[in-house]
């Protein structure tokens, strides 16, 4: 059976997010976290200035509610930076999870 990748979790979690917007039900980011390669350099530069490692994946915002959702593959662990953006997330009495998979974000959503 072939493993389904993180990338593609994202994807379709991504593209109903999309559609969800686009009726204005919510609004979304995509959170780009990674360092970016610099061809002139040729190195990776570090992210961002303001930029927090290990910030969720997506960032919703619906109904009042400020949602981080965190995408994993089945057997995918979060990070020590990612645990402790989540407990800043709840300090903050903010909602975070670690989705695995459409499903899941559907339901949260829906709540």
């Amino acid at each position: 059976m072939k493993k389904t990748k993180e990338s593609e979790i994202q994807s379709s979690i991504i593209d109903y997010l999309q559609i969800l917007e686009n009726r204005g039900k919510i609004f979304f980011q995509r959170v780009n976290n990674t360092p970016v390669y610099d061809p002139i350099g040729k190195k990776f530069r570090s992210m961002a200035k303001g930029t927090k490692k290990g910030f969720p994946d997506i960032l919703v915002i619906a109904d009042g509610r400020t949602i981080g959702l965190e995408v994993k593959t089945a057997t995918g662990k979060q990070s020590k930076d990612q645990k402790d953006i989540e407990n800043k997330f709840k300090q903050h009495g903010q909602e975070y999870f670690v989705v695995r998979s459409l499903e899941e974000v559907i339901c949260i959503l829906s709540k």
